[in-house]
């Protein structure tokens, strides 16, 4: 597995002090970019907490998160989660390190009371005695919180006085960006009130239950107030992949103003399917987005295989992400406008720049917002093994068209590529196990590949024909 490492330098650890007018939440944060640049130590907050305990529950959910792996969990893993300003909230997010479970906690205007909320991105400390402070934290507990380092943390100090060094594989990366494209195709499914959604998380397996009990795909159906579980998806259903992946919210169950769950379309015979399910919470909200099996990690879905694979979208995703602005709600209508793109060209363009963190989505309200991951820009891209495979294909000239049926011949291996109803089907492997579940093989990317340039090409010439014939008018 191709993998870096990444560095997270801090002044100092992250705590909870303690004075007699109450505690300060200190979350210090590490190397981050915002609209005057990259900094080594931003501050995006310094205000209190309108419901500290809440927020403390919420913030070691996703700090649980960060340490988790659902599959082989024996294996160690602690990402430090990411904080985004937007001027109007905070959002803390993490993915888990097998790669199969987002998470991330939306804190609203209405959960902070302070300065003005600031624009950027970066890496928050979350370590062991925090993590114990935070379990701490009562309900009625003044608790001011700071994101960034105080101005006399950043004079006293010459350096960081703590550094991690975590290994970042690509595959994580890639996560990353198919969870944001993933989740842009769910609607609201179900909503259940407080009580119900405490009732429903706690009935569900904890991971010390037999394997079969708890890692098997269930689905559930709205049934009233509460849902029902169903043996077989039927239209309305909402897949539970790895239910008990979401033990982790019972940190949060005395709080939660209600439950939302939130999916794809489902119809009789669907496969397992990725969800997602929202917790709410005064002034805030929790998300985890779950892949569609615990031992299957987004980055091997595919959703952004066919935006990267569209040559244009490189020049799109230039030309849109010189209008972002950090905003918490990315609107793809008047992005569209300034740009003088399709709205399908600018989501194409959202995904690739989704590939190197800069765009996340909101299912809680069905839009992208912006961010800037500290990680090397287009590295996803690069490392793709099935984009790169179909690369490869394309350049050994093993791709070729006849209408609306393709061959791609490499050595003595030769496969068939279909056209029918906008969706590209193959005689490989690949196709046959997933079915187009998981994105595009290599053989039917390369061939769209191939298709696109075809079709510049022909755009280009009638061009040239039309010039070439107004000018001889």
């Amino acid at each position: 597995m191709t993998q870096a490492a990444q560095t997270y330098a801090y002044l100092r650890p992250s705590a909870v002090h303690r004075t007699a007018e109450g505690g300060t939440l200190s979350l210090q944060t590490s190397g981050g970019a915002t609209p005057a640049g990259q900094e080594a130590h931003p501050t995006f907050f310094h205000g209190f907490l309108t419901s500290p305990q809440v927020a403390a529950a919420g913030l070691l959910c996703v700090a649980d998160v960060a340490a988790a792996r659902y599959h082989q969990p024996l294996r160690p893993a602690w990402l430090d989660p990411v904080v985004t300003g937007n001027g109007d909230r905070l959002r803390f997010e993490s993915f888990s390190g097998c790669c199969g479970v987002y998470a991330r906690l939306d804190l609203l205007g209405d959960a902070l009371d302070g300065d003005d909320i600031g624009h950027g991105t970066t890496n928050v400390d979350v370590n062991i005695p925090l993590r114990q402070a935070l379990t701490r934290v009562g309900p009625t507990d003044p608790l001011l919180l700071e994101v960034g380092p105080d101005e006399l943390a950043v004079t006293t100090f010459d350096g960081p006085v703590v550094e991690k060094k975590v290994p970042l594989p690509d595959r994580w990366l890639r996560g990353l960006a198919e969870t944001q494209v993933i989740a842009s195709g769910f609607d609201l499914r179900a909503e259940l009130s407080a009580a119900e959604a405490a009732s429903f998380l706690r009935s569900l397996p904890r991971a010390g239950a037999s394997r079969g009990a708890s890692r098997a795909a269930r689905w559930v159906v709205p049934a009233g107030r509460s849902l029902r579980a169903t043996a077989r998806p039927v239209p309305g259903a909402v897949c539970l992949p790895g239910p008990e992946r979401l033990a982790v919210l019972t940190r949060v169950l005395r709080h939660a103003t209600g439950l939302r769950l939130h999916g794809p379309t489902v119809t009789a015979g669907s496969s397992p399917v990725a969800s997602a399910w929202e917790v709410g919470l005064p002034g805030m909200r929790l998300t985890l987005t779950l892949s569609p099996d615990a031992s299957r990690g987004f980055s091997g879905e595919g959703s952004v295989l066919d935006a990267l694979a569209a040559e244009e979208s490189a020049e799109d995703a230039e030309l849109v992400s010189v209008l972002l602005a950090w905003d918490p709600v990315v609107d793809i209508a008047d992005l569209a406008a300034q740009c003088g793109l399709t709205p399908r060209r600018v989501r194409s363009a959202l995904t690739r720049l989704g590939t190197s963190g800069r765009i996340g989505y909101d299912v809680a309200e069905a839009a992208y917002f912006h961010r800037e991951l500290p990680y090397d820009t287009g590295r996803a891209e690069r490392h793709n093994p099935r984009l790169r495979a179909a690369h490869a294909l394309v350049e050994a000239g093993a791709v070729r068209l006849d209408g609306e049926l393709a061959t791609v011949t490499l050595d003595d291996h030769v496969h068939r590529v279909r056209a029918a109803d906008g969706h590209l089907t193959c005689t490989c492997r690949w196709w046959a196990e997933y079915r187009g579940g998981r994105g595009p093989c290599k053989h039917a990317l390369a061939v769209r590949i191939v298709r696109r340039a075809a079709s510049h090409r022909t755009t280009d010439a009638a061009q040239n024909t039309t010039a070439t014939s107004t000018g001889a008018t």
